[in-house]
């Protein structure tokens, strides 16, 4: 093979030619020739042949043979031929007739694929300055169009294609659109953009819903790019029921931020004795502020409860609005900001639900020099009202708390590890609307923990055995001020908090007696990619203070049984149970989540059995599951299912079964969902359907090899 820079050569003339036609990015660099055979022929002709590869900035040619005649300053090229114009644009061709810049000609037999996604094909393509290819009698599709695949799933046939490069549009002139080359719309122009845009003006792929309360209906959206900041994406949505609703989603980015503000407004009359507009909202902003904090806010809003089940958009039962300003350091973290929320569950009355509520937080950590160990100073403001005034439903609260955190671990004599801990807490309370407590109250308490932990470690056949005992011992007072309630009613009682100070998840509870918090954790590891770990834990209490229920696992001198056991294997099975159980072996509380994924599918479950306990308002038993899983059942064909079943009430509260179809050139995706309205008592059913085709718009992210035998 021979390399031959052109310059030196008569093909100067053709690199002065594309110099002299082409004066944009590729100028100054040089071109240059690789071909097994280069011959002048005459005394104005110069051929290449076998090989032939030229390299001149973003272009890169490769054919059999070309043909460089000066007299006409055309280029006679014979194929296969390959033309790139950078990594987005691939032209084939048999034969072709280009000038010397290879920015105008005809190309035979042509071929052009964009962004490996989109091809257009026709018996001859020009080119055109450069900036336009124009296909006359051609078909385009995503799909492949091959002499091993002749009808694609779907095609565009038009009188012409013209691509332009600049604008990365596709403007097809008297068009039809076939599926499996059945002709289905005649669109006289169209205009589209290529893969290679990622924002352009225009529609988004449609669904299709069909529901038990709307009936049948398409939904179509229209995205709209404002500026390389900001877009509008707007959707009509009509049923057969006489819905009309029409969604919209905005966007901005912002040098310091970015916000989105997206919600629906609907005309229907699917609610008995019920009439007017109907729709939700919801905003989002986060901005960076000096000093390195940040700015969070979120709003929600729904017309009504039912509204975001039937017309099936995210559902939550309490909406929030919320602005916070934060800033997390190393060492530090700060925030301050408000809620307001508004319960959607039936029976739930908002006006004595501390509906509005205000926080501020500074934590500070500190290495002591003297003392050692980390020292960590929390200083915290809370403050919640509720609209009633109604003596004790209406409580407001004012509470401002300080609290100091010492700890500190050494390394003992026989490999104990031992650590100490103290803690001490003021807080100052003011109380509205309530008779049962003073308006002003304070309360103080210290409490202090000594642990001590042996890790023992014994090699075993590829891998390891590990088995640690602890220990905790925790003083604290019998006693404190009595405060209220309002954020320490669920009790929290697992391995993540078995050896800390209070058990209660808020400030307002105290965790109160002297006790010591017993446990034992073993871990086998292996090589091969396994792991197992179980671990076992109890609390002691000198004295029972009645301060939990029979359904913590808290309650009596000696709490019930912690267990806790983990499975990892190689093959991608997580497997998880969490369970409290008491001295006759009865279950308390249970947790169950296993997670199994591989190359062909992905299951996750949750099971969750608590006993009744109206102190955490839950007046019977809960026991659901939770299951979500995908399949790929094939190359092309893929399954999904997504169930959640209370086993007392004896159904299932939400489920979907879906599948999805994928090639080169289309996505579909069907789904079946089934949701029980705690609001309305009534399921819904909804079925969607959406379509996306490979190439257009925002879809098209998967690649494919080029058809060569045409």
């Amino acid at each position: 093979m021979i390399r031959v820079p052109l310059r030196p050569m008569l093909f100067a003339l053709w690199l002065a030619a594309s110099a002299a036609h082409a004066q944009d990015e590729r100028e100054g660099q040089a071109a240059s020739l690789v071909a097994d055979n280069v011959a002048v022929v005459g005394e104005n002709v110069i051929v290449a042949s076998g090989n032939v590869e030229v390299f001149h900035g973003d272009i890169h040619l490769r054919a059999r043979s070309i043909r460089f005649d000066d007299a006409t300053g055309r280029l006679s090229i014979e194929g296969p031929i390959t033309l790139t114009n950078g990594p987005e644009i691939t032209l084939l061709a048999e034969q072709a007739e280009l000038d010397a810049d290879i920015e105008n000609g005809i190309l035979l037999g042509a071929r052009m694929m964009l962004n490996q996604q989109f091809q257009i094909a026709s018996a001859e393509a020009a080119l055109l300055n450069g900036r336009h290819t124009r296909f006359h009698k051609t078909v385009a599709s995503s799909c492949e169009v091959c002499a091993r695949n002749p009808v694609p799933l779907w095609s565009i046939r038009a009188r012409e294609i013209i691509h332009d490069k600049e604008t990365r549009r596709i403007h097809f002139t008297n068009a039809q659109f076939r599926v499996v080359n059945v002709p289905i719309a005649h669109l006289p122009r169209l205009s589209l953009p290529d893969p290679t845009v990622k924002r352009a003006t225009g529609f988004l792929r449609p669904e299709i819903q069909v529901s038990d309360k709307l009936g049948a209906g398409i939904k179509t959206p229209y995205f709209i790019v404002i500026d390389p900041s900001r877009d509008l994406t707007l959707t009509p949505f009509v049923t057969t029921s006489g819905s009309r609703t029409l969604e919209a989603r905005y966007r901005q980015a912002f040098t310091w931020g970015n916000l989105l503000v997206e919600g629906a407004s609907t005309d229907d009359d699917i609610r008995d004795g019920e009439e007017g507009p109907r729709g939700f909202l919801h905003i989002a902003a986060n901005a960076a502020l000096p000093r390195d904090f940040e700015l969070a806010f979120d709003l929600e809003s729904v017309s009504d409860p039912e509204y975001p089940v039937q017309y099936g958009y995210p559902y939550t039962d309490t909406l929030e609005t919320s602005l916070v300003a934060s800033r997390t350091r190393e060492d530090e973290h700060v925030s301050a900001g408000g809620t307001l929320y508004e319960s959607l569950r039936p029976g739930d009355n908002n006006s004595v639900l501390p509906t509005r509520v205000a926080d501020g937080v500074v934590v500070r950590r500190v290495r002591p020099a003297r003392l050692g160990g980390l020292a960590e100073f929390r200083l915290a403001a809370h403050n919640h009202h509720r609209n009633s005034d109604a003596d004790g439903e209406g409580r407001d609260i004012d509470r401002l708390s300080g609290e100091l955190d010492w700890r500190r671990s050494w390394i003992i004599a026989g490999g104990f590890v031992g650590s100490t801990q103290t803690l001490f807490n003021a807080s100052r309370y003011d109380v509205d609307d309530d008779s049962s407590f003073p308006t002003s109250l304070g309360r103080e308490y210290a409490m202090g923990a000594a642990e001590l932990r042996l890790p023992l470690v014994a090699p075993a056949d590829r891998g390891n055995h590990l088995l640690e005992p602890v220990v905790q011992v925790v003083a604290a007072p019998d006693s404190v001020t009595e405060a209220p309630n309002d954020d320490s009613h669920i009790v929290e009682f697992d391995e993540g908090n078995l050896y800390s100070f209070s058990r209660f998840p808020g400030e307002d509870g105290v965790e109160l007696g002297n006790r010591a918090n017993f446990g034992v954790a073993y871990t086998r590891h292996v090589s091969t990619g396994w792991n197992l770990g179980l671990s076992l834990g109890r609390v002691i209490r000198e004295r029972d203070l009645n301060q939990f229920t029979a359904a913590s696992g808290l309650d009596s001198r000696s709490s019930d049984w912690l267990t806790t056991a983990k499975l990892e294997t190689r093959a991608g099975l997580s497997a998880t149970n969490r369970a409290v159980v008491d001295d006759d072996s009865t279950i308390i509380r249970n947790e169950l989540e296993v997670i199994w994924s591989d190359e062909d599918f992905d299951i996750s479950s949750a099971y969750t059995w608590l006993e009744a306990d109206v102190t955490e308002n839950r007046a019977r038993d809960t026991s659901e599951l939770a299951v979500l899983s995908e399949y790929q059942l094939t190359g092309n064909w893929s399954a999904r299912g997504d169930v959640r079943y209370d086993f007392e009430a004896d159904r299932a509260t939400a489920s979907t079964l879906g599948f999805g179809y994928g090639n080169e050139c289309i996505d579909v995706e069907f789904d079946i969902t089934r949701t029980y309205s705690a609001t309305t008592r009534e399921d819904t059913n909804n079925f969607s359907l959406r379509i996306s085709l490979g190439g257009i718009g925002e879809s098209g992210t998967r690649a494919r090899g080029v058809c060569r035998n045409y």
